[in-house]
């Protein structure tokens, strides 16, 4: 057997794979978050969230509603170094992200089963 039937083979075999890998999840919601941000904005998005009084009041002073949180806390990167992620009971994470060309920060303090979204800044 040469060299380019190895080849061929191999290709053939990796793309039967690809195929049947898509077939199975299709439709599923799968997702891939690996990474730190990916991984606490996850677990952040499943829980219940509740807005702080001063939250609600940023947020409605500025003409936006609970969907630029929801987007923020899709897309958003956390600021590690001027979060305290080993606060007990709850951590406390700083996210940065963009809306309608908005910067917007976010504190917000995670415990076990709910999400407080305490301060909310808008930065020009």
């Amino acid at each position: 057997m040469t060299l380019l039937q190895r080849f061929g083979y191999y290709l053939g075999g990796f793309s039967l794979g690809l195929i049947i890998l898509a077939f199975f999840l299709s439709g599923k919601k799968t997702s891939c978050s690996y990474g730190p941000d990916a991984r606490v904005l996850k677990n952040i998005r499943l829980k219940k969230i509740v807005y702080s009084e001063e939250t609600m009041f940023g947020l409605n002073s500025n003409n936006l509603d609970s969907s630029a949180i929801s987007y923020i806390l899709k897309k958003g990167n956390i600021n590690f170094s001027e979060s305290e992620t080993r606060k007990k009971p709850c951590a406390l994470y700083i996210i940065e992200g963009d809306y309608n060309e908005k910067d917007i920060i976010l504190t917000v303090e995670n415990c076990d089963s709910i999400a407080t979204i305490t301060n909310f800044r808008l930065e020009n």
